[in-house]
């Protein structure tokens, strides 16, 4: 292994590494906030709405991102919908994960007790109030741990952005490879960077995780 073909490769992994945290963070932001919508109509019950959120979950949960990438950044165009590679990777990545996250917090909301939110609302609170004050915050602490792994796999799933020409971390390790033939040097450096993304999310995560089991065991 070339040390010094390690340092002349660095500040190119330094921007990769960049776009690739930026359009991640975007797209789970974006996947969080159709989580959530799509959890509140599901918990609601509301007619059609439910039904539109149902076949969204079973179409992107059933489809590699690959795939949808493809659709949203080749396909679209051919109608004169024209997305750039940076906005289609945080579409692409938010439409996934937001069919996960619903389930996530779908799954969180149905395990807080009817009987919270009879007691809010016996107390004069709106449904809206009770929702948001009550039983989300419940529901948050329970859905932690899968909303924490469902961030870890999104982050992963930003290694096939360089399909789409995005010069994220695997398109400048291809690219590099491409070029000058160094693979233990780019490969090497590739875990490296993941890692560093990816761990101390993971780590973040456990620490929240123990937080909430002691605030409610006390252990």
């Amino acid at each position: 292994m070339d040390v010094e073909v390690i340092k002349t490769y660095l500040p190119l992994y330094n921007e990769a590494l960049l776009l690739t945290v930026k359009i991640g963070w975007l797209g789970i932001l974006a996947a969080f906030a159709i989580g959530l919508l799509g959890a509140a109509i599901q918990y609601f019950r509301i007619p059609v709405l439910k039904k539109v959120i149902a076949v969204y979950i079973e179409v992107f949960r059933n489809t590699p991102l690959l795939v949808q990438l493809f659709f949203i950044y080749f396909a679209l165009p051919k109608i004169g919908i024209r997305i750039t590679a940076e906005n289609c990777g945080i579409l692409g990545l938010g439409l996934i994960g937001g069919a996960y996250m619903i389930e996530t917090l779908r799954s969180g909301l149905e395990s807080v007790p009817s009987i919270q939110s009879e007691s809010a609302l016996s107390l004069g609170m709106t449904r809206i109030q009770v929702f948001f004050h009550v039983i989300l915050p419940q529901a948050f602490s329970v859905s932690v741990p899968g909303i924490i792994a469902n961030v870890i796999f999104l982050l992963k799933e930003t290694s096939v952005f360089s399909t789409i020409s995005l010069m994220d971390l695997m398109f400048t390790a291809k690219d590099l490879i491409g070029m000058y033939a160094k693979t233990i040097e780019c490969l090497f450096l590739l875990v490296v960077y993941y890692l560093f993304m990816l761990i101390p999310v993971s780590v973040l995560g456990s620490l929240i995780e123990r937080r909430i089991r002691y605030a409610e065991f006390g252990d």
